[in-house]
């Protein structure tokens, strides 16, 4: 088994920039692969969500140049947040800030509440999802213009004339993170789009339908289903003894032996059973570890040190 272990956040419950920051080094100096986080502008269930939300790609700027070695990205950028063609500016700066550090993450939003909240259009499934092809298209395409050619696109719902397609990410290609549950269309773009393909807080039968689902719309479009990382996400709770995985989940607000069916749960040897289970019946090659209590680095340290060893071999 060789898992890549990755660092998760979801800000919006609560945290400011400095304390991402802390989750970022403490992620870089532990030896995890990335620290990613989530784009959303509001809390979800309890909390006041103090002291606020924390923008995604201006967070991921600023630790572009705080970190070093640490990969960084969205699980996963709303494609009704923002238009692609300033979208495709903000991810290839980040990229260049970073040293060619960032992967990311598009999908269609989903948080009908949070729109709401901040005057952002809410459209139906079917057009959010238009939405999130034509972003795939166009941002995708910018970047992989030629230095010196322009590019246009005529689609449903953007148009751009004549772009100079600039500025350029450090990498060729920027590596694309989708994910979903859809079982025809969501596979479809990401044969044709993604590296990754994500699968957040499923389970491992679900899971492997899923990523068949993607390697036969690989095979479909003539591209090798190999060269498609499968990944999961899944919720963190490990301690290193019953005790302390008690503690950690009634700091989060969960219940351990929910999260041990749902997530990764328990001492570092039940977590790493867990993971080669996940392994064994997904081929995944990579694990987001959800982290919800941001000032627990105590935690990040204890996975880093008991389980990563494990699951890299």
């Amino acid at each position: 088994m060789e898992l890549e272990l990755r660092i998760f956040t979801e800000p919006q419950q609560g945290a400011s920039y400095d304390d991402l920051l802390r989750v970022a080094r403490t992620a870089e100096d532990a030896g995890y692969g990335a620290f990613f986080r989530s784009d959303h502008y509001l809390r979800m269930g309890p909390g006041d969500g103090l002291p606020g939300p924390t923008d995604a790609w201006i967070t991921l700027a600023g630790l572009a140049r705080e970190t070093t070695t640490i990969r960084l990205g969205t699980l996963v950028t709303a494609a009704t947040f923002r238009h692609p063609g300033p979208l495709a500016i903000s991810v290839a700066q980040v990229d260049v800030m970073s040293g060619g550090r960032v992967d990311f993450g598009l999908g269609s939003g989903w948080f009908e509440e949070e729109h709401a909240a901040y005057g952002l259009r809410f459209p139906s499934l079917g057009e959010r999802f238009e939405l999130f092809e034509e972003q795939l298209a166009i941002i995708t395409g910018l970047w992989g213009t030629p230095s010196g050619e322009k590019f246009s696109f005529d689609g449903k719902h953007y148009a751009l004339t004549d772009a100079p397609a600039l500025p350029k990410p450090a990498q060729s290609p920027v590596p694309v993170v989708i994910g979903g549950k859809g079982a025809k269309r969501t596979p479809a773009l990401a044969a044709k789009y993604a590296t990754e393909f994500n699968l957040p807080f499923v389970d491992t039968a679900f899971a492997a339908e899923q990523f068949e689902r993607v390697d036969a719309a690989c095979r479909e479009i003539g591209r090798d289903p190999a060269t498609m990382t499968r990944s999961a996400g899944l919720v963190l709770c490990v301690g290193r003894d019953d005790a302390e995985v008690a503690r950690r989940a009634a700091a989060i607000g969960r219940e351990v032996a929910e999260l041990k069916e749902n997530g990764l749960a328990g001492t570092p040897a039940e977590v790493v059973e867990r993971l080669g289970t996940w392994h064994a019946e997904t081929g995944i090659s990579r694990v987001y570890l959800q982290v919800l209590d941001l000032a627990d680095l105590d935690h990040l340290e204890l996975v880093a040190a008991e389980v990563a060893p494990q699951v890299r071999v």
